[in-house]
């Protein structure tokens, strides 16, 4: 057990501290058994209670996940070692479709915009005991959410969708509780999960979104919250259809406890309607961030919710950050409202070279998902050796590992950087690494 490494410490936080640590370098990897708490107390001199601290605040933090009589091991996925870092070394000369950026082509040029926002501060800079949303960015926001149907409810802003979805979980749940998510899905919150000391259940999910039995199964397992992507899945580019969110809402109206989080990520460069599990619960919200539209350095997002959650939300922030800065508020209402970004050129613009892809894919014979957003997700039986196939061929692809929970290896592409000549070349390409494989779900 633990090979060459011998942890050390007397107190539980320097244990906990020395484990953690062990994970991040390596020495103790994902998977690895730690020693019984009265073996390792024994080895360390201290009291059997010191080591059970220090597993705790380990499980806490999402480094370790104990099995009752089967002990305490590394997560498969530990917080420490974010699944970003599973990612490939691209050569020079090698087309890089791994990251999920936006095409900075499509982005707006923010100078006016920054510019609008000085003006604005110079009139009346923003000072402490201030409103935290600018009431015209809180006006055009709402305004938006109703077009889409949105339940009612207050604007709230944070730096990124990430950064609110934690908030919302924290609102509401403990370490230990449990949270739905699908899988595959977006790498980032498979890693918050755990991090927060939640328990992560897998949701499998096809083209039109999570499917209606394992949510019920995942209810009936007792999750606390679930957490789904309306538009542009990452990586599947799943779209929630009507009919779907119609069942769903049914299904949750029989556990009005649970809290439901809707990530519209892709507002603002969306190809199909919003059809949301908003308000199907008592505790909900929405998120919509400005990164894929905007920018990823414009770090901001806005959220909606019931008024109890939304209030815990902008009383947490308040102790902390306090706000989002007015300057990068009045940017986004200055492109608002001068129409700086079509959304529906974005989105064709997106969509062509997305369905073009799986089209081509289709037509050699390769199954690949993509009904929104920038992204196409293709199931393969050998996920490593696809992704060395594709280098070897001139192309970097995002291994499925970052996404997955159980279901099934994949690789992901992003289309952004894609020109219209590019298409068949890759799909060429994937075509002679890959057998045909896939169904119409993603486990």
């Amino acid at each position: 057990m633990l090979g060459e490494y011998r942890i050390t410490g007397r107190g539980a936080s320097a244990i906990a501290a020395d484990i953690e640590s062990a994970v991040g370098t390596g020495a103790l990897p994902p998977g690895e058994a730690l020693p019984p708490l009265r073996e390792l107390a024994a080895e360390l001199d201290v009291n059997p209670n010191t080591v059970a601290a220090a597993y705790r605040l380990l499980r806490d933090r999402g480094v370790i996940e104990t099995a009752g009589r089967r002990g305490s091991r590394v997560r498969s996925r530990p917080a420490t070692a974010p699944r970003d870092a599973i990612r490939i070394d691209v050569p020079s000369g090698v087309r890089d479709i791994s990251t999920g950026n936006p095409d900075p082509a499509l982005l707006p040029p923010l100078g006016d915009a920054l510019a609008a926002a000085a003006a604005h501060h110079a009139r009346g800079p923003a000072l402490y005991g201030g409103p935290p949303v600018d009431p015209e960015l809180s006006r055009l926001a709402r305004a938006a959410l109703d077009a889409d149907g949105v339940p009612d409810g207050p604007v709230g802003l944070t730096s990124g969708s990430l950064d609110a979805i934690e908030r919302v979980l924290a609102a509401h749940l403990r370490p230990g509780d449990a949270v739905a998510v699908e899988d595959p899905g977006w790498g980032s919150l498979l890693d918050l999960v755990p991090a927060m000391g939640l328990r992560t259940v897998p949701v499998a999910l096809d083209d039109e979104g999570p499917l209606v039995p394992e949510v019920a199964r995942a209810l009936a397992a007792g999750v606390r919250a679930l957490v789904v992507t309306d538009r542009g899945q990452n990586p599947t580019g799943a779209v929630m259809s009507a009919a779907r969110a119609r069942e769903l809402r049914g299904l949750l109206a029989g556990h009005r406890h649970v809290l439901v989080i809707d990530d519209d990520h892709v507002h603002g460069l969306a190809d199909l309607p919003l059809h949301c599990l908003s308000g199907a619960t008592d505790r909900w919200a929405l998120v919509r961030s400005t990164a894929k539209a905007y920018g990823p350095d414009l770090r901001l997002a806005l959220y909606t919710g019931d008024a109890v959650t939304v209030d815990r939300i902008r009383g947490r922030y308040r102790l902390g950050a306090g706000w989002v800065s007015h300057l990068l508020q009045r940017t986004v209402v200055h492109l608002w409202e001068s129409g700086a970004v079509d959304a529906a050129a974005t989105a064709r613009a997106y969509g062509e070279r997305r369905d073009a892809l799986v089209r081509a894919l289709a037509g050699r014979g390769v199954t690949a998902h993509g009904r929104s957003g920038m992204n196409v997700w293709v199931p393969v039986s050998d996920e490593t050796g696809a992704v060395a196939g594709l280098l070897q061929r001139g192309w970097a692809v995002a291994p499925g590992a970052r996404f997955r929970l159980r279901s099934a290896p994949g690789v992901r592409l992003t289309v952004s950087p894609l020109a219209s000549d590019d298409i068949e070349p890759l799909a060429d390409a994937v075509a002679g690494v890959l057998r045909p494989a896939g169904t119409g779900r993603f486990d």
